[in-house]
């Protein structure tokens, strides 16, 4: 059963994180586009930061990573992991702009190659307080933020693909 998971499949489980069982609903969207594990999402649409919906009670608290694997190219992921949001002390069933922004939110801008953005969620034992911005984007590990932090295993996971736009297109 494990093999057709999506997050087996788009090597999410192994580059990002490690295999986990999901216990709380997360939903993501891009405008009205509902974003699914594996679907293809324009950079385009995604300059603003998503809409997200943590279903679980408001006395939890939830961490928001959301990172790039793929960076600068899917080939030679150099800069693996690129992070592009950190949001902590999310209380369940609230959005993230309900929580504290560590790292502001970036949009995906692939500069070659088809790129995934993975969102990572984890349930915290309480809250974090003043967490430390990252010094740079550039090789952030969620495994090791989340080990600093003791966050655990995640509780929930969505990516999406993305590739560059011919710049006659964006807008």
């Amino acid at each position: 059963m494990a093999a057709v998971d999506p997050l087996v499949v788009g090597r999410v489980i192994g580059d990002v994180v490690d295999m986990f069982v999901p216990t709380v609903t997360m939903n993501v969207y891009f405008g009205s586009r509902h974003v699914t594990n594996g679907c293809d999402v324009k950079p385009s649409v995604t300059s603003e930061p998503p809409m997200i919906s943590i279903l679980a009670h408001s006395h939890e608290l939830f961490t928001l990573v959301m990172t790039d694997p793929d960076a600068p190219s899917p080939s030679e992921p150099s800069m693996r992991e690129w992070v592009h949001w950190i949001v902590t002390d999310i209380p369940g069933g609230a959005s993230p702009s309900q929580g504290k922004e560590v790292l502001p939110y970036v949009g995906p801008s692939p500069p070659v190659g088809i790129h995934r953005y993975i969102l990572v969620l984890f349930r915290q034992k309480g809250p974090l307080g003043q967490v430390e911005t990252p010094s740079t984007r550039a090789k952030f590990s969620t495994r090791a933020f989340a080990r600093q932090w003791d966050l655990g295993m995640p509780v929930a996971t969505v990516y999406f693909n993305a590739h560059k736009e011919p710049a006659s297109r964006r807008r």
